[in-house]
């Protein structure tokens, strides 16, 4: 009875017996980690929901607000221009600071990232308001509109970034990031389109026909005090969803940090970890492709208004334009994340290509029919635009992560130097473009503008976005794009080492 023990104990090779236990175990343990990865609906609902008021606010901006201040305020286009730089100059210079101060920035209770956003709800509601008001002085207009859209991005910027720096937190699976962000983009155009909707029916009456007789001669309109309450009801509309969006962000969505990753050690400064970064080729690729690719989409935004109100016959339908392109884009999101999914991310991007010939046309052939085609074809080619970057971010990041060892704190340098590097390329974009207007004898507030303001516009909607976008394309085709991580457990766990998501 004592023999058998003695050849297990003397046989070294004899511990394979309890070999087999952690095995199960660790598959075990990896079906609840995947469990746990696993984000419900109402997750990504809430957390979609959370980026609604910021979709609102820019497709009402993008879409109104050099029309506001062209037609209601009645700035000339030189200020128009200034005002539009210098706004989205200031929410691309704090897209760095905010990285910067929320990396270093103490975790709460409700997390690191939540309570900034939180925290900007108020203050953004109160100067996106402000940006729709007519104050009653006429000569500092312009100072007026620069100072509070300077505020009104730079407050956006400090809720977008720790917002979108968020996905990193939901959950370590990459696929289900890329379906939190899809549910996010989805979410956030319904809204964009509900809120777009309203306030372009609510501001519709403040440009009915111009106000202008046929037999009237160009000149300036007198604004009407109707026009510019219509404006206060529609900010005042769209600065509510602020408050009630970011509560049921709080409250549907936590964020996880990753008690398994070990302490790595101090993280880098900012500014080291900005230069890094940087210099990431996949990174400085995406971002220097998606440079030319957004300006041109801001740009088709911005001048769709008043190219249809200005060098076309197109003004009874802006609204319906601006539904179609806002509708085709909520519709096709879903579409576009199958085919991300089904054929890569370098394929979809072809997708944004669309746009090229319908911009053309519409330049061309000014008539309704081919109006409502293109602003379908451009809503479905600005839905991939918007999730493609968004999409290519976390694989970005974590292509990163694995090449390198350090500390924590780097996926908010990552989002925060994107969004910064995008509205600098959107403020020189829209700026010059509306300088010149300016150049071209644009008549603030007039019922007929000139010939050359004309073929301006037409030049901007069709050309402009059609060579930004078309070098935008020819960059992000150049190369390899980063592949999603590998799904099986020895890769996860490495990259759970290796990805420190100790912004929570």
């Amino acid at each position: 009875m004592a023999a058998p023990p003695a050849p297990a104990t003397e046989g070294s090779p004899q511990p394979e017996p309890h070999a087999p236990e952690p095995g199960p175990g660790s598959v075990r343990r990896e079906r609840e980690d995947s469990r746990a990865s696993r984000l419900s609906f109402c997750t990504k609902v809430c957390y979609g929901i959370g980026g609604v008021p910021n979709q609102i606010a820019s497709s009402a901006t993008a879409f109104y607000l050099q029309l506001f201040l062209l037609d209601i305020a009645q700035i000339p286009a030189a200020q128009v221009s200034l005002v539009l730089f210098g706004g989205k100059v200031s929410g691309a210079a704090a897209d760095p600071v905010a990285g910067f101060f929320i990396n270093r920035s103490q975790r709460t209770g409700s997390g690191r990232l939540m309570p900034w956003v939180l925290g900007c709800t108020p203050f953004i509601a109160l100067a996106y308001f402000f940006l729709w008001f007519l104050p009653p002085f006429t000569s500092l207009r312009g100072l007026w509109y620069t100072t509070f859209y300077c505020l009104f991005q730079g407050l956006a910027t400090f809720f977008q970034v720790p917002y979108t720096a968020l996905t990193m937190l939901l959950t370590p699976c990459p696929r289900e990031r890329d379906s939190a962000t899809a549910y996010r983009m989805t979410v956030e155009m319904a809204g964009t389109l509900v809120g777009a909707t309203v306030h372009g029916l609510i501001v519709s009456g403040a440009h009915k026909h111009h106000r202008c007789e046929a037999t009237v001669t160009p000149g300036p309109v007198t604004i009407s005090p109707n026009a510019a309450r219509l404006y206060y009801i529609a900010a005042a509309v769209v600065a509510v969803t602020y408050p009630v969006c970011s509560s049921l962000l709080c409250l549907g969505v936590k964020e996880r940090p990753d008690p398994s990753t070990p302490a790595s050690g101090p993280g880098l400064s900012f500014l080291a970890g900005l230069g890094l970064t940087t210099r990431h080729p996949p990174y400085l690729k995406m971002v220097i492709s998606f440079l030319f690719i957004s300006a041109a989409v801001q740009v088709e935004q911005s001048y769709l208004v008043l190219f249809c109100t200005h060098a076309s016959q197109l003004h009874d339908h802006v609204q319906g334009l601006v539904l179609t392109v806002l509708v085709s884009a909520v519709l096709s999101t879903p579409l576009w994340e199958w085919v991300l999914q089904r054929f890569g991310k370098k394929t979809s991007a072809f997708g944004i290509s669309a746009m090229v010939p319908f911009a053309i046309l519409l330049a061309a052939v000014p008539t309704a029919p081919v109006a409502y085609v293109v602003a379908f074809v451009s809503g479905v080619s600005t839905a991939v635009s918007l999730l493609l970057p968004w999409s290519m971010l976390p694989d970005v990041v974590d292509d990163f992560q694995l090449q390198h060892h350090h500390g924590p704190g780097l996926e908010t340098i990552f989002y925060s130097s994107y969004v910064f590097f995008t509205k600098l390329s959107g403020a020189c974009a829209l700026g010059i473009s509306t300088l010149s207007l300016e150049f071209s004898g644009y008549k603030a507030g007039a019922c007929k503008q000139a010939e050359e303001v004309v073929v301006t516009l037409k030049v901007l909607i069709g050309a402009v976005p059609t060579c930004m976008i078309l070098a935008g394309l020819c960059i992000l085709m150049v190369g390899s794009t980063p592949k999603t991580p590998s799904q099986d457990a020895s890769s996860r766990l490495s990259l759970r080492r290796r990805t420190s998501y100790s912004l929570a």
